[in-house]
């Protein structure tokens, strides 16, 4: 089945509340042509799950698309600083931060995965975050009778990832780290997958070469070359300083409108 769609059908997928799992890690293969389209489609009360995020979940909360953020970590990495529109959503009430560890959401994922409602995380033992983030919850372990805590299961409604390769059936390759993007696509109702270059279902029957991300979790499959940027992509492109500094720099939503306007043509290609 071809699964071949523009971004602008594809991201019509994403419907206003749903919770939204995003791939990549920090700077590093984020989806960043799926984030500036779904801000271009004015999505609203998205939940973002992600383990560590940076410029796709501060253009989000920019955006003013975000209700929730359940992560470990975000913030911009080495000279970038922090995500300040993501600081600024959450310290004036608009968005609810949800702090995890990192394995917690990771937790979380693999408890949506095995269809049980939530996971014991025994290295949470003492912590703020227990009391901070509804998700997690002390119990008692009913075979040592220990207190043990738990988080709460996370299925996302949509998963936006973007990989090296894909085939038109959904089949995705991902080049070097795959960071937490094959266990959030297994935990996820629905994926979109962009790709920097859609390649022949052929490649994946070929001895040895297996895919990432099987076709049959897939529902969309987007053509974007240069769709992490101005994050990087391996074996592509790297970290584009000057871009990421420029889009730190933007003021307020007209900025930030003109901003995704200037990016259709590569967006749109």
């Amino acid at each position: 089945m071809n699964k071949l769609m523009n971004i602008t059908d594809a991201v019509k997928l994403i419907q206003n509340g749903d919770t939204l799992g995003i791939g990549g890690n920090v700077l590093h293969r984020a989806p960043m042509a799926l984030i500036r389209e779904t801000l271009r489609q004015n999505k609203k009360d998205l939940k973002a799950v992600k383990t560590a995020g940076a410029m796709d979940v501060d253009m989000l909360c920019f955006g003013e698309c975000l209700k929730s953020v359940d992560a470990g970590f975000i913030s911009y990495e080495t000279e970038f600083s922090l995500a300040d529109h993501y600081r600024r959503a959450v310290q004036g009430g608009k968005v609810k931060a949800n702090e995890h560890a990192c394995y917690t959401v990771m937790s979380a994922l693999r408890a949506a995965i095995y269809g049980i409602p939530f996971m014991p995380v025994k290295g949470l033992i003492i912590s703020d975050l227990i009391e901070a983030n509804d998700y997690f919850v002390k119990i008692t372990d009913p075979f040592s009778g220990e207190p043990i805590t738990v988080v709460k299961a996370i299925a996302p409604d949509v998963t936006i990832i973007h990989v090296q390769e894909a085939d038109v059936q959904g089949n995705a390759l991902i080049y070097g780290p795959k960071f937490d993007d094959v266990l959030m696509a297994k935990a996820s109702k629905k994926i979109i997958v962009s790709a920097e270059k859609i390649v022949e279902t052929s490649k994946f029957l070929a001895a040895g070469q297996k895919v990432d991300i099987p076709g049959f979790l897939v529902c969309a499959v987007v053509h974007a070359p240069g769709g992490a940027a101005p994050c990087s992509c391996q074996e592509y492109y790297d970290i584009d300083r000057d871009h990421i500094k420029e889009f730190k720099a933007l003021k307020d939503q007209d900025q930030l409108k003109g901003y995704l306007d200037m990016q259709k043509t590569k967006d749109y290609r």
